[in-house]
């Protein structure tokens, strides 16, 4: 069962609770079937008053899509920041990827097909996602190259690696066909991880 969401009413700013209110409406139609117009009506305002604080239906959907996203990004910074080798902070970094798009699946498949949808159709949102996630691996990797564990050239190519190496156990589509099995993901991670120590990167 999906987490409840704060009642729109609650929400004091206008702008919250409009992407609020989408997000409710995303959760029960869909983004092809919901409407600026329906936002308006769910919030008891009229469509005029939702285009004074945005200038579409796709500047909405993209900013619930990157709220969406944020949300999967965020929990992965405690592997940036926590203590212990930069081989097991990776390893753990690709493994809690893989945890909370699996945990969003389980707890609302309908609305995580719903996001990934909105998330595809806006490559900007996507491509800051992929971004931050990257930013993360690279910190880790660069901790590693400063202590001597990893023999790394180029961070930036190294951090790619990291995440398109392991895109067949955290990508979307994966997920959603249920091939997305941690278990899997070990062996993969020992040859990245050679590579990083090996300074073939």
């Amino acid at each position: 069962m999906a987490e409840p969401s704060t009642p729109v009413s609650e929400i004091p700013d206008m702008r919250e609770r409009i992407l609020q209110a989408a997000e409710d409406l995303l959760r029960r139609h869909g983004p092809a079937k919901t409407k600026v117009v329906d936002v308006a009506r769910h919030l008891g305002m009229s469509h005029a008053n939702v285009y004074r604080h945005f200038n579409s239906k796709a500047d909405i959907q993209d900013l619930v899509a990157a709220r969406w996203l944020r949300g999967i990004a965020e929990p992965l910074y405690r592997f940036v920041s926590q203590d212990g080798s930069s081989d097991t902070r990776l390893r753990g970094w690709v493994h809690g990827l893989i945890a909370v798009k699996l945990d969003k699946l389980a707890s609302d498949p309908e609305l995580f097909a719903t996001y990934n949808a909105l998330a595809e159709a806006s490559r900007d949102v996507i491509a800051e996602h992929v971004s931050h996630l990257r930013e993360q691996v690279a910190a880790i990797i660069a901790d590693g190259v400063k202590s001597g564990e990893f023999k790394v050239n180029d961070i930036s190519r190294a951090a790619r690696a990291i995440h398109e190496g392991t895109s067949r156990f955290q990508h979307p589509y994966f997920v959603t066909r249920g091939d997305a099995r941690p278990d899997g993901v070990e062996a993969v991670m020992d040859l990245l991880i050679a590579g990083l120590k090996s300074g073939v990167v």
